[in-house]
């Protein structure tokens, strides 16, 4: 199974997933290739550092979507992989109809709540400050809706009395390391099926 991860940030969920497939955890997953909207991104030096091809591909920062010229230069170069699956792990752009379309139902984001509660930036803050018990990660398939794409798995975090917003955001990266291996293992062995 051809894999893409697409990050924005320090890449703790792609490295998860590249240590996963460096201990052949991952079953037929070949992780092709990261890329990145931030030329500096942590993701793209650990994709280095396990000496996975990796990219900067250009786009508008001052937009959130990936949209126009950009959004075909990222279609253009992807698309020379060929992949089956492209995991958003951080990933910060919205995706829009073309992209989605290109690559239908084979596209999955990893997000820091239990979905579909807290969608958006700043989850697992507002969850803390909203009082929330539990909270946790989900990986869901992504359509136009953000993140409301049908859920795959989910795994929950307790926060407990005494935590600190720093402790949970730590247990839920925790919590996301080490369920993406076990969605994109699954993936890849049939267990979890692809949308028709």
């Amino acid at each position: 199974m051809k894999t893409i991860i697409l990050g924005s940030g320090k890449g703790s969920n792609a490295g998860a997933l590249l240590d996963a497939s460096s201990q052949n955890l991952l079953g037929s997953t070949q992780i092709v290739g990261v890329f990145s909207d931030v030329a500096e991104s942590g993701v793209l030096k650990i994709a280095d550092s396990h000496n996975i091809e990796n990219d900067y591909l250009r786009s508008d920062s001052s937009s959130a979507k990936l949209t126009g010229e950009d959004e075909q230069l990222w279609m253009d170069s992807l698309s020379e992989y060929n992949p089956d699956l492209i995991i958003l792990a951080g990933f910060m752009k919205i995706l829009q109809d073309p992209f989605l379309k290109k690559f239908h139902n084979s596209i999955i984001n990893i997000h820091p709540s239990l979905l579909p509660s807290f969608k958006g930036l700043r989850s697992i803050e507002r969850a803390f400050d909203m009082g929330v018990r539990i909270t946790g990660c989900t990986i869901h398939w992504v359509n136009s809706d953000i993140d409301g794409g049908k859920i795959i798995a989910q795994a929950p975090v307790r926060i407990m009395e005494g935590d600190n917003l720093e402790i949970v955001t730590a247990r839920v990266h925790a919590a996301e390391h080490m369920l993406l291996p076990w969605v994109v293992s699954d993936l890849s062995q049939g267990i979890i099926p692809f949308p028709k």
